[in-house]
Parts: structure tokens; sequence; C-alpha cells
């Protein structure tokens, strides 16, 4: 029972006013009552006094009674058995507006003690004269199927639904679709449920007339309901498919976006069963007006209608080729609009409006926001790799940009000219003297690696390419990851290609990557171009100036089945996000088999830790990878569980098997470091590189004996203490003579 409050206060007040004798005080404080309970103040404690203004002839004073009750059931479950009463005799009150109220409100009722009483009225309100209660009270067993399904079955609910399709008012039928798609989305949401479960809702050909009968008459949610009931429906034949896309295409001139995002799905779907190319294009050009529509709408309407609209001229390419000018970015757009805008107007570049569109996203390109300049001059880009004839014109537009010398500009037009180069080899030479002259306005990572790779594949046809690299080479370590890689590829390019030149900066930088960079990328690329050049640079050529292929932009973002599936699912958050929804929905309340599923989990973690330990051991003991020697693995060493008894002695492996390591590098990596297996058997420093020193005298004025780490030298294997030393140089490992 709840707790009387003191005499004082406003709680007192209020509850004074709400015993009072004159009606119109009651009233009023119970108006009082719902605003302080709709600003977030606890008024439960009043739950006595509003239940007694319960029964009423005042339709507004029970629709206000009825809310605070749905608000504060839950906390007061055992005092909301005292208006059941009220609730069963309102259900028989002459006034259909009340017993429509008294089943909703009931059926929001939480409670599990209040889920009983509701099945005899349900019942009758089911069959109720007045359409309004019959469609209030299909909503309702939904709501009671959440709460306790074997009550719905037990009761026949789910019959009287299927029978309330074939209702004369076409509002009960969309309440009940609506009803019977909630009921079958949480049966199937179940992992045990059967085909024959009586909450699955299967539409036969009966039902789709019925359906079909009802959409034109429904409210606009309705007609959405139904829509979707009919997304979900597998058409016996042709014939059928393009009966149903007959009947929904009126749905298109529908004022509400959600409705004619519905009934593109439909269509999009029973489209697929049509073998009419006419028809086809018939439904094609009739599907966009209504699109074209919808960008009318406010800003995040046109949102979610331009990511729908993406995704359908992913599988329609043609279907908004004539309306180009509609996707135009206005002023005043925000920017998550103005991105799907010029996304959507790659996907419609075409030889016919290609001047249009460059114009206009030359002009983009002027405008104050960043980002969106950056993805302006990024459209460019695209659309000159998708379409061959608009290359040139589009490198023009680029070349104007950079002479605007407008940093963050000229940076992306570097890296998208970067891409022009990928897509059309040899071709645009002469732009290059032009970005080159731009170097020192490139601060940003994809900028420079852009511009290093250009110079690289370019470096036989620039005559200062040593100096440009040299610039980089010099700030090497002070680089960031992405940008020492292409430094590093572009300089050994350039070695393949100018052999006399570039002695010097490709000692210098494979020098660099191997002992004094952090990135075990760089320097493992650093090693392998470094034994490449030394054995064979007939292969290094091979490898490093192969033919790649040119660029293209793919039609599509999602891989075809995908795209198959969030088109079923368009009007949905799926399509918004391009992803499925069990990606981000989750399968609502955690049941208890999931919990102890849980515990199961967090039970194997030690034996896993156990055998990730025997993994670890295994791999210190196999031989090295980089040892290309044959030599037989190690004898006397333990194995399997004897070796991990043996690695659990490390500080690292003992906290993490006693699951209680409070340093975040206890993991299986921190305990090579100890391990004692043989990787620090080999400590005495070599003056070649692996046993192969082609660079120590190769390279004339500027000798060079890098000692990189012991662990990951190319040549000597990690166990390797006995290792024979290093074969003596040879003068034809020069590479100079090797060319």
């Amino acid at each position: 029972m709840s707790v009387r409050g003191p005499r004082k206060g406003e709680n007192y007040e209020l509850s004074v006013d709400l015993n009072s004798e004159y009606r119109e005080k009651r009233k009023d404080a119970i108006k009082r009552v719902i605003a302080s309970m709709t600003v977030g103040k606890d008024v439960s404690g009043l739950f006595p006094d509003v239940l007694k203004n319960m029964q009423t002839d005042d339709l507004e004073q029970k629709k206000l009674v009825y809310l605070y009750l749905m608000n504060y059931a839950k906390t007061q479950p055992e005092l909301v058995i005292l208006a059941v009463n009220t609730f069963v005799k309102d259900t028989d009150d002459p006034n259909p507006l009340v017993r429509a109220l008294a089943i909703r409100t009931m059926g929001c009722l939480r409670a599990e003690k209040i889920i009983d009483y509701l099945c005899d009225p349900l019942q009758k309100c089911l069959r109720d004269e007045n359409p309004y209660v019959r469609k209030t009270a299909a909503l309702c067993v939904a709501k009671l199927y959440d709460l306790k399904p074997e009550l719905v079955i037990d009761n026949g609910f789910l019959e009287q639904l299927q029978e309330m399709i074939a209702d004369s008012n076409p509002m009960v039928v969309a309440n009940t679709v609506a009803a019977l798609t909630d009921i079958h989305v949480a049966a199937t949401s179940q992992p045990s449920t059967s085909s024959s479960d009586p909450g699955i809702f299967i539409i036969t050909t009966s039902i789709l007339n019925k359906l079909l009968i009802a959409l034109n008459e429904c409210s606009e949610w309705g007609r959405v309901a139904v829509l979707n009931a009919l997304a979900r429906y597998v058409a016996q034949d042709e014939k059928e498919s393009e009966h149903i896309c007959e009947r929904v295409v009126p749905q298109f001139q529908h004022v509400n976006g959600s409705v004619v995002l519905a009934a593109v799905k439909v269509i999009m779907i029973h489209m697929r069963g049509v073998r009419r190319e006419e028809l086809i294009k018939q439904l094609v050009r009739k599907m966009a007006p209504p699109l074209v529509t919808l960008l009318s709408s406010p800003p995040e309407v046109q949102w979610v209608a331009l990511r729908n609209i993406n995704l359908l001229l992913q599988k329609r390419p043609d279907l908004l080729s004539n309306e180009m000018r509609v996707f135009f970015c206005k002023y005043n757009d925000p920017l998550y609009v103005k991105v799907e805008k010029l996304d959507i107007m790659v996907r419609l570049a075409s030889e016919n409006n290609l001047d249009a569109l460059l114009s206009e996203l030359k002009e983009y390109a002027s405008e104050v926001d960043v980002d969106f300049v950056r993805k302006s001059i990024k459209a460019i880009g695209q659309t000159a790799v998708k379409i061959d004839a608009a290359a040139e014109r589009c490198v023009n537009v680029l070349l104007d940009l950079i002479g605007t010398r407008v940093s963050y500009v000229v940076q992306e037009a570097v890296v998208v000219m970067k891409d022009i180069f990928r897509k059309y080899p040899s071709t645009y030479e002469g732009v290059i003297p032009t970005l080159c002259a731009n170097l020192d306005e490139l601060d940003e990572p994809e900028a420079k690696a852009s511009l290093i790779w250009i110079i690289g594949e370019y470096a036989n046809k620039i005559d200062n390419a040593d100096e440009l690299l040299g610039i980089f080479v010099d700030t090497f370590t002070e680089e960031s990851y992405p940008v020492q890689l292409q430094t590093l590829t572009a300089v050994v390019k350039l070695f393949l290609k100018k052999p006399d030149s570039s002695q010097g900066v490709v000692q210098r930088v494979l020098t660099t990557a191997t002992k004094d960079c952090d990135s075990p990328d760089v320097r493992d690329r650093a090693y392998i171009y470094w034994r490449l050049l030394s054995t064979d640079p007939g292969a290094a050529k091979a490898v490093v100036l192969a033919h790649r292929p040119p660029i293209s932009i793919p039609r599509t973002t999602v891989s075809p089945a995908l795209l198959e599936e969030l088109l079923g699912e368009i009007g949905s958050l799926a399509s918004v996000y391009h992803k499925p929804a069990e990606t981000f929905v989750g399968r609502g309340r955690v049941g208890a088999d999931s919990v102890q599923r849980k515990g199961a989990e967090f039970a194997d973690d030690a034996l896993s830790t156990q055998k990730a330990l025997q993994t670890v051991v295994a791999g210190q003991q196999a031989e090295n990878l980089l040892d290309f020697d044959d030599e037989p693995a190690t004898e006397g060493q333990p194995s399997g569980l004897a070796a991990t008894e043996v690695l659990s002695q490390t500080p690292a492996a003992a906290n993490l098997l006693a699951g209680t390591s409070s340093n975040p590098l206890d993991d299986l990596v921190s305990i090579f470091g100890g391990a004692g297996g043989g990787l620090q058997a080999s400590a005495a420093p070599q003056s070649s590189f692996g046993g192969l020193a082609p660079f120590g005298s190769g390279f004339g004025s500027n000798p060079m004996s890098p000692a990189p780490p012991q662990a990951t030298s190319p040549g000597v294997p990690m166990g390797g203490a006995s290792k024979s030393p290093a074969p003596p140089q040879q003068p034809q490992d020069d590479l100079l003579g090797l060319f």
C-alpha cells in the first residue's frame, strides 16, 4: 500500500482536492496531478485518491485517470486490481469511445495481476458492433501476446483475428493485419519456432484479395501496415505479380512519404516476378515522380528518402536518369543531405548531363564548409573514373581548383589526381609538374602519400624525382605510417628505373626503415625490398613495377544478395543504414537460457587460456618462417602440456592463468618476451643483412653496415645460436653489377 505523505506540501493539497465534494475541483486536481506527472514529479502516492475519481460520466476526466493509471500501474500493481471492476463495467458502456478507451487502457497496463481479467472484456470487444471498438481490440490482442502468448492462443484470439481480416470496415482490417504482423514477428524471433506455430501469419490468396480491397480505404498508417503485409506475400505466378503491382501503383500519389516508400517496396519486390519488359519500364517510370516529390520534404525526411533512393539506383540505375537537377544542393541544406545528394549525382552522371554536373561541383568547391568541399572534389574524381569521356574536363576543373592555392582544396585535388592516374596511366603526365610545384602545400598524410605515389610511378619522367623523394626520406621517421610505406615503395621504384642516380637515397631509406622505424609493417616491407634487390633484381622489377589493372567505381556499395534483402526493407532503418536489421536490432528481453550460456562461456575461459598457451609454445618451437635453410628442429624441448608448465612460470602467463592480471599488456603477446624458448639465444650482431651483404660495398661512396634486430633478420633463424657465420661478400653482389 502507498504511504500517505505529511499534512503539508503540494501532494497533500492535491489529495484534499481529489477528495473534494465538488466535481469541478476534483477534475482540476486531476489535471494538476497529470501536469506534475508529465514534468517528472513523483505523484504515485496519490494513486488511491485518483482511483476514486475513475467512475465518472465525464469522458475527459476518465481519459486523464486512465493516463495516470497507465503510468503508475507497474509501481502499484496491488492497487490496479481495484480498478478492474470499473474497466469491465466500462467495456459494457453505451458509448463506444468509453468501451474502446477501457479496452485500450487494460491492454496498456503491463501488470501480471490484471492480465487474467482482460480476456472476457477483450472477447466482447472483438465482436463489438462498433468498428472503432473492434479495431482498438485487435491491437490489444498483440499487446496481450507480448505479455502472455499462451493466453492468446488458449482463448482463440488468433482465430478471431484471422476472421476479422474479412471485416467490412477497412480500418479494422488494417489494425488486424498490424496485430497479426506484430505477433508473427514475435513468434518468428524465437529460435525454436516451427512453421506450424499458431502465431505465424501466412498470407493466402483469399487474404491477399481482402487486403487489396481494403488498401484504398485505410488511413495512412493502415495502408503502411497492409503494404508491409503485401511485401511479404509470395506471388504464385507472373500474372499475380502484375496484378499486385497494378493495384499498388495508385499509392504513389499519397501525401505521406511512408506510404510512398512502402508502395515502392512492394513494387520492387513483385517486379522480380514480372517478365514483360514494357511493364517493368512503365513501373520504373511511374516510380520516379513520387521519389522526386519526397525531396521537397523537411531535411530529415529528405535524408531518409535519399538513402532509399541510393539503394534503388544501385538496382535500377535508369530510375532517375533525367532528374539530375533535382539533386543539386541548396544553400540551406544540412551537410548530411548534401553528402547524400553528391553520392546520388555521381551515380546519375552521364555524358548527357556532364557539363551541368561539373559546373555545379566546381561551384561547391568554393563553399565555406571544408568537409563538403572535400567531398565535392572527390565527386569530380569519381566522375572522371566513371566516364572516360569526362576525364579530360574533370582534370581541367581540378587544375583550376589547384590554382586557387587553398590548402585543403589542393590536398584533396592531389588525392583525386592519384585515382585518375590509376584509371588512365600515362595519359595526363603534363599535370605532374603542377602537382609537384604544390609539394610545400601538403601537410596531410593522404595527400603526401598520393603525391609520393605519383612521383614513384612516373620517376623516369620526372628529372628531379630523387630530390623530391629525398625531402620525404630526410623526414622519414617523423612521417605517418602510410607516408613511410609509400615513400619506401616510391624510392625502390625510383632505384629500379634510375639505378645510377638513386643509390644514396635508396640506401638511406632502407637503413632508416629497418633500424629507426617503430612500425613492423614498414620494417617488414623494407626487409622484403632489401632481400629482393639483393638476390634477384629481375624479380624485384616484376613485383614492384608490376602492371596494375585500372580502377573503377563499383556499381553497388553492398553485395548483390544484401542489396536484394535491403530492397525488401525499404522504408525501415535497415534501408537507411544500408545494413541488415539483425546487425543493429536486439532480440528483446534477455532470457534465462542466454544467461546460462554466458555462464558456460565464462567457465570455459580457463581451458581456452591453457590451449592458447600451448599454441604459443608450439609456435616458439616451430622453425622460423624467415629461415630458408633446412635444419632439423631443436631436440629435447618440452612439448604439449609440459611446455605450458614451463611457460606458465613467466609472470605474465602466471597472472593470465590466475585471472589476477591488472596490466592490459599481460596478454599472450607479452609472454613471448620471457618465454626462454630460444628467442634470446642468438644475440651476436652481424654486420651483414642475413648473410647477404650487397649494400656494404656496392654503393661506392656511401658504405653501409646495417645491423637489423636479430629476431626478425630474414637470414638468421630465431633459435639459431649455432648458425654458421655469414658467407664472405662477393663483388658480383653489387646491385649495379646485377643490373
